[in-house]
């Protein structure tokens, strides 16, 4: 089995950065962070906050970056 690598979530890579769709990103919803800081998941968080999106427990994780 491949070894779980965490995903780091940054506003600063995030191509939908200031727009409307921040105010209802799972970051904001979730912690109130200062502007720049970087939150790290690891894979088991990150199936656990899509779970919970899917099923309408909190908003989508709508972080992007310009690669994807």
């Amino acid at each position: 089995m491949a070894p779980m690598t965490p995903m780091e979530i940054s506003c600063d890579t995030c191509v939908m950065q200031a727009s409307a769709a921040c105010g209802d990103c799972v970051v904001s919803f979730i912690v109130n962070r200062e502007p720049g800081d970087a939150i790290v998941i690891d894979v088991a968080e990150a199936r656990a906050m899509r779970s919970l999106a899917q099923a309408g427990l909190v908003p989508e994780l709508r972080h992007a970056t310009g690669g994807e």
